[in-house]
């Protein structure tokens, strides 16, 4: 059996032997008296650049609109503002752009294909039960965006559905605590605003990092199958309002003219109490100035006043009394034709 002698063996009895072979195992000690093959410099500048680009990979730009989110084998690290900055080159890094002034919205209550599959699914979301007993058809628009990057990266599986669900059940909840006619009629800016803030205080619980910019209530009618017998009933509830209307209207016309003749009559009448007291003040106050001049002198005040009685019963006669026994008793009787002739026109 032959022993395999290794070429690098310096012993007279190597295969190698010869001068064919010396310059080869003079070359391969050169080879491993150095440590080993070299590179030539076009292969170092290539691995250099390779390096380098790898490297250069790391820088990355967030616009003014937006957050960085930086992943160190997909878990979180940082978030980075807008601006230019850098992190480990893939794969020990990565980053994730948010937009952070994007309005993003759903709708509940409509059937859309990527979110809906079905119209039976948007039935069962338009129509809710109100505090009375009655049941909305509502179409609700909620308009949010992202208010913190790493929460809603991290918080959520899926944004638009989280908020499809829970601003559904906000709106069953608040819906659910109000009566029909308000919402149908025009109360819906309360609803709007009670739907808003209770959604955004159950995203804030979820720690979804969601902000909610509006909510509008694009329809709130009752069901297709009522919807004339609920016109029917508006229209009388209209026609009764508008009777009460006119009813006050003529209430506001007739009881201040009403009130105004009752204002004259009590004035009247404190005017005709006040003559008359004061006339029966007037004559008492005659009457004990009479009698006390008729205790002074009784004759003279019964002759005044049987002449005062005399003169206020003769004054509308017309005949004229002469005392034949007073002087100048001759008389040239004057007819009253003025007073004829008034007669004669009367008649």
């Amino acid at each position: 059996m032959a022993d395999n002698k290794s070429p690098w063996d310096d012993s007279n009895d190597s295969p190698w032997q010869g001068e064919a072979n010396t310059e080869k195992v003079v070359k391969f000690r050169r080879i491993k008296k150095s440590g080993g093959f070299s590179f030539d410099g076009g292969a170092k500048l290539i691995i250099g650049a390779a390096a380098a680009l790898w490297l250069a990979s790391g820088f990355y730009q967030v616009q003014t609109n937006e957050q960085g989110v930086v992943l160190r084998f997909g878990k979180y690290v940082d978030t980075t503002e807008p601006g230019l900055h850098y992190h480990l080159p893939y794969p020990i890094e990565t980053v994730e752009k948010v937009s952070m002034t994007q309005e993003r919205s759903i709708n509940l209550g409509v059937a859309e294909s990527s979110r809906v599959s079905n119209v039976s699914r948007a039935f069962t979301e338009s129509h809710m039960l109100t505090g009375d007993e009655n049941i909305v058809d509502i179409n609700l628009t909620v308009v949010w965006r992202i208010k913190n990057a790493k929460d809603y990266l991290f918080s959520m599986r899926s944004p638009d559905q989280t908020v499809s669900v829970a601003a559904q059940s906000v709106l069953r909840e608040i819906v659910g605590q109000s009566k029909m006619m308000p919402i149908i009629s025009g109360d819906r800016g309360k609803v709007e605003e009670d739907t808003k803030l209770e959604l955004q205080k159950v995203l804030d619980d979820f720690g979804s990092g969601v902000e909610i910019v509006r909510v509008k209530l694009q329809k709130a009618d009752p069901p297709k199958q009522v919807v004339d017998a609920f016109n029917e009933v508006q229209r009388a509830k209209a026609d009764m309002e508008r009777f009460k209307n006119e009813a006050e209207a003529y209430r506001n016309e007739v009881v201040p003219n009403a009130r105004g003749q009752a204002s004259q009559i009590l004035q009247g009448a404190e005017a005709y109490k006040e003559a008359v007291v004061n006339k029966a003040k007037g004559e008492a106050e005659r009457f004990n100035s009479v009698y006390q001049a008729y205790k002074k002198g009784r004759e003279v005040t019964a002759k005044r006043l049987y002449l005062e009685t005399m003169e206020g019963v003769l004054a509308n006669s017309r005949k004229v009394i002469l005392d034949p026994s007073a002087k100048g008793g001759n008389v040239l009787p004057i007819l009253p034709l003025n007073r004829n002739n008034q007669t004669q026109e009367s008649k």
